[in-house]
């Protein structure tokens, strides 16, 4: 019997024929596909910054090392170095990268490849997860070590302060050339155009702004001027709003510079990276100028219309905002997130998306009648009085479990202690600098200070996490629950009071369906049921 098994083995073993596929491309001899990123100038004279002359330097910079093959070559203009999503080819290289063309990124220096701080290591670290390194020429710095990531976090820093410097002497210009009456911003309002640093009047563009001008104090509505416009296909100067709205007439109608004068810093920018665009409410001083450039309307026709505006104001919007009505403040529209306006018509009380009243093809939504919103609202009262107490028990008992499982494995103190142990490492890194002479008395202190302080601010915030976890869904379901255990088992009528207690938000999703939202964060939906009269 052994003998019988023992020759069927070795039949098998003889029978079976192996092929051995030769590799193609052995790993030591493959090369590196090699990326490299420039962000060139914008300006037409500057050569050497220019798209052709940094193509042909990394061009021949790839193709003279024998372990690299040109991957693709990414460029931006210089203007976007401090925001890393408005860089079109720094995103598209980071595409590729994920996608596995990429090997390795070549660029010259780090402020080359981002002047902001956070956008540089998250590119930095999210390559280096897909085994991508990144190599600095001017620092000499591969981001494949982890000595490498410190030291671009420290030169990245650099970059930074230079761009807030750069950023900081530009707007100390602008200011200066505001008190001195000299200052031309580079984007104008309709009606006029930038000529060698002056401001001129687009002649077409100033006739529509007197035409604005006139049938407002004629009598016509903002609304109206905004929709006859439009009918006539008169555009805006906007490239994003190419169609007239009521705000862009209210704007064309308070703006002191069609009288000649200009209010300068009504808004302002942010001084951290990316830098944001805010409204003045007084956080930056604002320079009045008079006669700064050719009036396109009288100064009486101006002032008429602003007493105008102040009238219709005062007789429309008297009632303070502490009175505004329930529905007007919780509802607001799914499909294009505009709020609603109050309407009447023929006696019936409707509800409006206003994007939808300033133009059909902007939303969907018609207006719906105010009795079915708050027929939708008593029956969903009915229904969460009595059958939303389980649901709403169940909801505290799962949000318990949530939050102390989350106190326990949570991946914010899993985030915290990983960036308490990066900064501690860090710390490590730059001591083993120092003592190597590397770096100089004065930069280890400085930085060593930075460290020390983002540990604090670290281990602050892990404290505060401990201590409490910030979430009032919790204390916010059992007010619910105490509330609908004292509300009466139904309503008859639509009330104010029981509506402003429970609901948050309504949400319009269709003209057939709404989603209310609940202070507690729940959200149910209920259809709407159409009246016929």
């Amino acid at each position: 019997m052994e003998q019988k098994v023992e020759g069927s083995l070795a039949l098998e073993q003889k029978q079976r024929n192996i092929i051995v596929i030769e590799a193609t491309q052995h790993q030591d001899t493959a090369k590196l596909r090699v990326a490299a990123y420039a962000r060139v100038s914008s300006v037409s004279d500057d050569q050497g910054n220019s798209f052709a002359a940094q193509t042909r330097y990394f061009t021949a910079l790839i193709s003279s090392n024998e372990k690299w093959t040109l991957a693709d070559i990414y460029a931006d203009e210089a203007v976007t170095g401090t925001s890393a999503e408005k860089r079109e080819d720094f995103q598209r290289l980071l595409a590729d990268c994920r996608r596995g063309r990429v090997d390795r990124v070549i660029t010259k220096s780090i402020s080359r490849f981002s002047r902001n701080t956070k956008d540089c290591l998250m590119a930095i670290r999210e390559l280096k997860s897909l085994g991508i390194g990144v190599l600095f020429e001017k620092e000499n710095i591969d981001t494949a070590t982890m000595s490498g990531e410190m030291m671009t976090a420290f030169f990245a820093s650099f970059a930074q302060a230079e761009s807030q410097s750069i950023s900081g002497n530009m707007r100390w210009s602008f200011t200066q050339r505001m008190q001195s009456g000299t200052f031309v911003p580079m984007q104008l309002p309709f009606g006029y155009m930038r000529v060698d640093k002056r401001i001129e009047i687009n002649v077409t563009q100033a006739e529509i702004v007197c035409r604005i001008f006139s049938d407002y104090l004629s009598g016509m509505g903002m609304r109206q001027i905004a929709e006859q416009l439009n009918q006539e296909n008169i555009l805006t100067c906007s490239d994003e709003y190419r169609n007239w709205t009521y705000q862009a007439v209210s704007r064309i109608l308070r703006n002191e510079k069609y009288i000649g004068d200009s209010l300068w810093q009504k808004t302002y920018r942010t001084d951290t990276l990316p830098t944001m665009e805010l409204p003045n409410r007084g956080e930056r001083e604002q320079y009045y100028a008079e006669d700064t450039h050719p009036a396109i309307v009288e100064r009486a026709v101006y002032e008429a219309a602003q007493s105008l505006q102040k009238c219709r104001k005062d007789k429309y919007h008297a009632e303070p905002k502490t009175k505004r009505m329930p529905l007007g403040a919780a509802l607001s529209c799914g499909v294009c997130g505009g709020n609603f306006r109050q309407k009447h018509i023929s006696g019936r009380t409707y509800w409006l998306c206003r994007d939808h009243d300033m133009g059909k093809e902007r939303c969907p939504i018609t207006q719906i009648p105010e009795e079915e919103i708050h027929a939708a609202f008593l029956r969903m009262y009915y229904k969460l009085k009595h059958h939303g107490e389980p649901i709403l028990t169940e909801m505290l008992s799962q949000l318990s479990k949530l939050r102390n499982r989350r106190m326990l494995w949570s991946e914010d103190i899993i985030a915290l202690n990983k960036r308490i142990g990066d900064i501690s490492e860090q710390n490590r890194l730059l001591c083993e600098l120092k003592s190597s002479g590397l770096v100089d008395s004065d930069f280890y202190i400085r930085s060593s200070n930075e460290l020390a302080e983002m540990l604090r601010i670290a281990k602050l915030e892990k404290e505060r996490f401990l201590s409490a976890d910030g979430d009032d869904t919790i204390p916010k379901t059992r007010e619910l629950l105490e509330l609908l255990d004292s509300a009466p088992d139904f309503l008859d009528n639509f009330d104010e009071s029981w509506f402003g207690d429970i609901v948050d938000k309504i949400i319009v999703e269709s003209n057939d369906r709404l989603r209310f939202q609940f202070k507690n964060g729940l959200e149910l939906l209920e259809p709407i049921e159409r009246t016929v009269r």
